[in-house]
């Protein structure tokens, strides 16, 4: 797992892989969490063209070539290291699924658009390779290897610890920074993708990894071999870190998908001006059962938290509004953050994309206006696909009573440190 350091050379890589042939696993993982991250992508084509980068001898793309989708998959299966790609293909044979394993030699950081044109994925999968190019490059860099509606699978060595001890962070800030699983989403948010599920592997799965890995360090001899010798005492340091320090560590999968909802199309979007008061109370009021929200978006109007130019509205083809959603600023536990409420559609315009659109918009503009997190209380079905998870994951909770997945948060800009606390309404919100 740990053959990216600055000082490697190509005998020492050689080495290392040398060190890992024939055994099971690259990194920690097993089928059980294969199958399980696969169940989170939801609905598949009847056979998904599935690309698994970093590959290693391909124990991932066997079980998606057998089991993805009804009628199995077609893997294309990257890998830098051609005897792990004729350990898949032999594998592949043997079980009968050669014809559905197709292996590349290629740096997965840098596909040729050629050989991996844009859109002709189904699902990217990379269990425990990502962090040979980071995880922002690799959510940045294959996204546009996505089909619509595709998805993108990944797991990542994290902190689980929230101080990870001086020992620990020595050994991996050497090797590959790690983030928190809060770290990460945020990263995947602002990055564009919509969360849809998480899953932290369990303490077995590293088991499978270093088991065989620890007994092929025992028996191996680095003798007359500078380079094994320094293989074999860098894989005895990261056993030895897992020994003492695995409990500040974890590996963790995330299951992605590029948000793409209302992007505008037949709705256009436009900040609100003084003209438009009256329609926006008007929407408000058709929209919801009492005149609260209106009330609300007048009050939040003439408020300190109101922010000029993040007050949003969608169009008809008549230049009417027909939607409106509006963000004020608020805090957590003294951060800044931004309150997304209240969204309002006129109740026959609904489940047109009115909503949507104007959403996605307002969203956009605070990003561009430098904003770094969105809150919001609202329907756990509706507003994860603008990128919304529970809140409750970066220890984020309301000041009141509610259903944990009611209160969520989108983080538009990842390089600000996300607060953890109780969210702080203005006082129009009366809470």
């Amino acid at each position: 797992m740990t053959d990216n350091t600055g000082t490697a050379t190509s005998a020492f890589i050689e080495a290392f892989f040398t060190l890992h042939h024939g055994l099971p696993r690259q990194a920690p993982g097993s089928d059980a969490s294969t199958r399980h991250l696969l169940s989170l992508c939801g609905p598949l084509p009847k056979r998904p063209r599935v690309l698994d980068l970093g590959c290693g001898p391909g124990r991932s793309a066997l079980l998606l070539a057998a089991e993805a989708g009804s009628d199995g998959a077609e893997v294309t299966a990257v890998d830098l290291h051609a005897p792990f790609l004729e350990e898949l293909r032999t594998e592949a044979r043997a079980r009968g699924l050669g014809e559905r394993v197709r292996t590349v030699r290629a740096d997965m950081g840098a596909l040729p658009a050629d050989e991996f044109p844009d859109g002709s994925f189904d699902l990217v999968w990379a269990e425990g390779s990502a962090y040979t190019i980071g995880f922002d490059t690799a959510l940045a860099r294959w996204r546009r290897l996505l089909a619509p509606g595709g998805t993108i699978v990944l797991t990542e060595c994290e902190w689980t610890a929230a101080e990870p001890s001086a020992g620990a962070r020595a050994f991996w800030d050497a090797q590959c920074p790690l983030r928190s699983t809060a770290g990460n989403l945020a990263a995947a948010q602002s990055a564009g993708y919509r969360v849809l599920g998480v899953h932290h592997l369990p303490d077995s799965d590293w088991a499978e990894y270093y088991g065989p890995l620890a007994e092929r360090v025992r028996t191996r001899s680095g003798a007359g071999s500078p380079a094994m010798e320094a293989a074999l005492a860098a894989t005895r340091e990261e056993l030895d870190v897992r020994a003492r320090h695995g409990h500040e560590y974890g590996y963790t999968g995330y299951v992605l998908r590029p948000v793409t909802a209302g992007d505008g199309g037949a709705w256009p979007t436009r900040p609100e001006t003084a003209a438009d008061e009256a329609a926006v109370r008007a929407v408000n009021l058709a929209a919801f059962e009492t005149p609260l929200e209106a009330d609300l978006v007048d009050a939040l109007r003439v408020d300190g938290a109101w922010l000029p130019g993040l007050s949003y509205v969608a169009e008809g083809p008549d230049g009417s509004v027909v939607a409106h959603a509006l963000l004020t600023a608020c805090e957590v536990d003294g951060a800044r953050a931004l309150a997304l409420a209240p969204v309002a559609v006129d109740p026959a315009r609904r489940r047109s994309g009115a909503g949507s659109a104007v959403v996605r918009a307002l969203l956009t503009a605070a990003r561009e206006h430098g904003e770094s997190l969105v809150l919001v209380l609202g329907h756990p079905e509706y507003y994860p696909r603008f990128g919304f998870v529970p809140a409750s994951r970066f220890g984020i909770r309301a000041p009141f009573e509610v259903p944990d997945e009611a209160v969520m948060a989108l983080v538009l800009d990842a390089s600000v440190p996300v607060p953890t606390g109780t969210i702080g309404y203005p006082a129009p919100f009366g809470v």
